[in-house]
Order: C-alpha cells, then sequence, then structure tokens
C-alpha cells in the first residue's frame, strides 16, 4: 500500500473552509555561475488555501519556474522550508517525496516534455504505469482524461505529430491523470499563439473549478493573470502581490460562502 499524503477529510460532501494547503516560509534559492553567486529566490513567504487559483508574474529569469520547482519538490531549497498542508517536505522520506510528486502534486511545463514517438495515450498513462497500474487500466483512465481535455479522437495519435495547442491539451492531462490536489503550472501559455493560449487558459480555469483543484501558475500573461484568483508579483528575489487586481477575485469570495468539496480526482 502506497503512502498516504492526501488528507482524509476532504470527501464528498464535506465543508469548504479556509484552510492552508501550500506554504512557504523564508524560501530562498542560490546557486552558483563560475565565481559569481545567483540568488532567484531571497526569503518568500507565501500562503495558499485550498481551492485558489493563483497566477506568479514577474520577468524572464526572475525565478518563477524556481519557486514552483521548490513547491512541487523537484529541488531543493538552499534555506527555508515548504510545507504540504502539516507536512514539512524537507522531514518527508524519499518515498513520501515521490508519492507527494507523483500523486499531490501536477506539474505542467511550458515544453510540454512529452515522448513525440509514444501515442497521446500512453503519454498520459505514464505517471499511473510509475504507480504500478496495469498498462490496460493506465490507458483507459488517460482515454478519458483525452476526452476532457478535449482529445478524444487523438488518442492514438503520436505526441510529435500533434499540435503545440493539442500536445499542451495532452500535458494537461497527464499532470491531472493521477488525480492531484495541486497543480503548477509553468508559462502553460507561453508558447503557443494568442488563440490557442486563451483556450488552453480557459481550459485550466475549468478543470481548475471541476476537480476542485488548488493551481498555480507562473506566467508573462498579465491579461490571462487578471482572470484568476490572485495575482504574485515575483522580482529581484521577492515575492509580493500586484499592483493589477485580479478580475478572479469574485470567485474566491464565492467559495468562502462554503460550497461542497469532491476528492481531487473525482469527474465534475
Amino acid at each position: 500500500m502506497g503512502v498516504v499524503l492526501i488528507d482524509e477529510a476532504h470527501q464528498v460532501g464535506a465543508t469548504t473552509r479556509a484552510e492552508t494547503i501550500l506554504r512557504a516560509e523564508a524560501l530562498r534559492k542560490s546557486f552558483r555561475s563560475g565565481s559569481q553567486e545567483i540568488t532567484p529566490l531571497e526569503g518568500i513567504d507565501l500562503s495558499i488555501e485550498r481551492g485558489e487559483l493563483i497566477a506568479v508574474v514577474g520577468p524572464s529569469g526572475a525565478g518563477k519556474s524556481t519557486l514552483l520547482h521548490l513547491l512541487a519538490a523537484l529541488d531543493t531549497p538552499t534555506n527555508g522550508e515548504v510545507y504540504f498542508g502539516a507536512k514539512l517536505l524537507r522531514s518527508l522520506a524519499e518515498v513520501e517525496l515521490a508519492e507527494y510528486r507523483n500523486r499531490a502534486v501536477g506539474f505542467v511545463w511550458q515544453r510540454h516534455h512529452l515522448l513525440p514517438d509514444f501515442t497521446a495515450a500512453e503519454n498520459v498513462a505514464m505517471p499511473m504505469l510509475v504507480q504500478g497500474q496495469a498498462l490496460s487500466t493506465a490507458l483507459r483512465v488517460a482515454g478519458d482524461w483525452l476526452a476532457e481535455v478535449g482529445l478524444a479522437g487523438r488518442a492514438g495519435q503520436r505526441a510529435g505529430e500533434l499540435s503545440g495547442g493539442e500536445q499542451q491539451r495532452v500535458a494537461i492531462a497527464r499532470a491531472l491523470v493521477n488525480g492531484p490536489e495541486i497543480l503548477l503550472a509553468d508559462e502553460p501559455t507561453g508558447d503557443l499563439d494568442e488563440r490557442s493560449a486563451e483556450a488552453i487558459f480557459e481550459l485550466i480555469q475549468r478543470l481548475h473549478r471541476t476537480h476542485h483543484l488548488t493551481s498555480i501558475l507562473a506566467t508573462h500573461n498579465l491579461s490571462l493573470a487578471k482572470r484568476t484568483d490572485r495575482v504574485l508579483a515575483l522580482e529581484h528575489g521577492k515575492l509580493a502581490p500586484s499592483a493589477e487586481v485580479p478580475a478572479g477575485a469574485a470567485g474566491r469570495a464565492a467559495r468562502s460562502a462554503g460550497i461542497g468539496v469532491r476528492t481531487p480526482g473525482e469527474r465534475g
């Protein structure tokens, strides 16, 4: 039986309440480039409530990707801590960290990192296969997810033959196939044209709502960022509320009023 990191209190019909699902304290990341020390993150404090849709904005090289990697436990901080609920990530055994990365968090990269010679379904199924699921089961669930992201007829197509927007849809399905609680997306629309970027953002919004995710998007696109619940600006190693007022804040207020919560993997 795998390590259980998902909070069993959040079952169908539970009541929404203000709850911190992800927290960073005094988070710092530095590395050396020749004789120079580079510090993209310097003392980041961040608290994310369950159910929020947050945008992190900032110039290229500001450290947005670094921040997401630390929150996903894909990298370790130089100093500071990351908490998933009450769990300190640094204190988890490697098997627990692997469970966190593969089950609690879904990650979408700007450059999707699909296997081009594998089919769309095979790419989506990969995280389930890592978990030890049977191939037939993994491919069936992958097909369901491809249908949900609008690619029902493309499951058998090689990933390298898909358009950029279709490839990003496959990447989103792959990130969510194990039913994570948290979605982290690093510039998910950055390589797309305006029309495709809008479609991908609307897809993320819909999946965020219907699967009751907690989502953090790193983006350069301020017009999309303003449609989230909260916009945070990252610059010179510091994170602060953006001067831009997000139009999506009304959605957060509605959630705070109290609605039913489903398990993260439940279909909406």
